[in-house]
């Protein structure tokens, strides 16, 4: 295996939270299963990541995460090749979760959230972090606080400041969702213990072990009622592959 090969370059989905702001929806199904135009969401998902070259991934899971195991099996009908990773008796949260992920990740990987379509050119992104001394590339949005809030500050092509909780006025990126992150920068988070993933995203961006990568394409995501009407309607005017 090569850094520079996407297929081969394994992501992980970050799929284990509870849904809560979906209702009734995910009560007793994870969000992961959530009916989007026929299909569970995590079909369309990994359909996606297989157009972008991406071969392996890591459902990093939790709450009902069974079922998603029991759909996909080993990933073969897809295209994939899966492995997973399941939280335990409570929630470790997105760090804590990519954290008791980390040995079936190797040394270099993507990460992403499961409830987010995210239609960018992966290999491009790659090829930018490969030969590069950061630990981190986070790719991000000019947003204005369109579609969510803003919380980067990107400059002139430099990743300047990232905060999810106190974003700052001169903030017009976001996180879009997808970052590509060394092993280095994993072993940073502590084990078997609840944390998120953008403090970690925040202290790398900090003292400069993270490096920004701007995308245009709108993002889409199945976290909110009105997120997922969006993306229902996008899939459902989706033509078959």
């Amino acid at each position: 295996m090569t850094e520079t090969d996407t297929a081969s370059v394994p992501v992980a989905i970050l799929a284990g939270g509870r849904a809560t702001r979906l209702g009734s929806l995910t009560e007793t199904v994870p969000k992961a299963m959530v009916d989007v135009a026929g299909q569970p969401f995590i079909d369309h998902q990994l359909a996606l990541l297989r157009r972008r070259g991406l071969r392996r991934a890591v459902l990093c899971l939790g709450h009902l995460g069974e079922q998603v195991q029991a759909h996909l099996g080993d990933g073969k009908r897809l295209g994939m090749a899966l492995s997973y990773s399941f939280d335990g008796p409570s929630l470790l949260g997105t760090a804590g979760a990519l954290r008791r992920a980390l040995p079936l990740l190797g040394e270099t990987c993507f990460v992403i959230y499961g409830d987010a379509y995210l239609d960018i050119d992966y290999g491009a992104m790659l090829g930018e972090f490969v030969g590069r001394a950061e630990l981190g590339l986070m790719a991000v949005l000019r947003n204005d606080g369109r579609w969510d809030r803003s919380n980067v500050l990107f400059r002139d092509g430099r990743l300047i400041r990232h905060d999810k909780d106190a974003p700052t006025a001169d903030m017009r990126h976001i996180d879009y969702g997808v970052s590509l992150l060394r092993r280095a920068a994993i072993e940073r988070i502590p084990p078997d213990r609840p944390s998120d993933l953008s403090d970690l995203y925040r202290d790398l961006v900090a003292c400069g072990m993270m490096a920004g990568y701007e995308v245009v394409r709108r993002f889409y995501e199945i976290g909110s009622a009105a997120g997922l009407e969006e993306t229902r309607a996008l899939l459902g005017a989706r033509q078959p592959d």
